[in-house]
């Protein structure tokens, strides 16, 4: 068995609630009847379950494996803390859907309701026989056997100068702008070499934003690893000219090198970023 609790939000905060008249909707009677105290829901009995963390929908919405960790009543709502679980894929809310028959998820507006159900499946013997297989791993650089992607991170790839730092700035504002949080590559330090850090920022990117001014190979090797690995590509140069041959096909941003021209980046990022998080 499993916990099964949909919500209108992400997933980010390890924390979260729901009204405990919603706990064991869309749960058949004779399973509910065993995680039942006294009319009540028996929350020390619900934490043993493994748990699937969705967000409302049945697109591209990012839904979790994890444990919930505490539970308790808090007036009307159940308040409870949860941990995700790293080694388990994420996948989306469109892969749950087309597996609803088997997860017992036939209701289609079960997918658009704030609550808690318990399923009567095998979730992990599921995941099993039916998530992706790991992928193959190049030896250059390493990725995660599993991909981890942070759902508000957007990460920026551009030349290591100073002569950028006002782009990222307008970057970072767009970002901000619609929910989401910003890195540069070179802010980082966690590998000891600067590929590796690199690379394990766009893996776990949900947006990667290369700016290809002064045609850095740098950059444009980045870009590569960012469309390999599937992320959402937002590129951007000062001139036509500097986006290559083989990346003119897509659309890209252009902007001026000013105060003015960086600040129409930001607006145009922006509206970017809201279309591909909207989706």
């Amino acid at each position: 068995m499993f916990n099964l609790i949909m919500r209108s939000v992400e997933w980010n905060t390890g924390r979260g609630s729901i009204e405990i008249g919603r706990i064991f909707e869309y749960t058949e009677a004779h399973v509910s009847a065993q995680f039942r105290v006294n009319n009540l829901p028996a929350l020390d009995m619900l934490l043993t379950l493994p748990c699937l963390f969705m967000q409302e929908g049945t697109g591209d919405e990012v839904a979790y494996v994890g444990q919930l960790n505490r539970a308790r009543v808090t007036g009307g709502d159940v308040s409870f803390e949860y941990s995700l679980d790293v080694e388990v894929p994420f996948f989306l809310n469109s892969f749950v859907y087309e597996h609803r028959i088997e997860l017992d998820m036939p209701r289609d507006f079960e997918f658009s309701r704030n609550h808690w159900a318990v399923k009567d499946v095998d979730l992990y013997r599921f995941l099993l026989r039916s998530v992706r297989p790991r992928r193959q791993r190049p030896t250059v650089f390493q990725i995660a056997e599993h991909e981890s992607i942070e759902a508000l991170l957007v990460s920026v790839m551009m030349p290591f100068n100073a002569e950028f730092d006002a782009v990222f700035t307008g970057v970072q504002s767009a970002a901000t702008g619609v929910g989401l949080r910003c890195r540069r590559a070179d802010d980082i330090w966690e590998n000891p070499s600067i590929i590796q850090d690199v690379v394990a920022l766009i893996d776990r990117s949900r947006i990667v934003v290369c700016d290809c001014t002064g045609r850095n190979p740098n950059v444009f090797y980045e870009a590569g690893i960012a469309h390999t690995l599937g992320r959402e590509v937002i590129l951007i140069a000062q001139a036509e000219h500097d986006i290559p041959f083989d990346l003119r096909h897509l659309r890209f941003i252009r902007y001026r090198d000013n105060a003015q021209g960086i600040a129409e980046l930001a607006v145009a990022l922006q509206a970017r970023m809201q279309t591909i998080i909207g989706h």
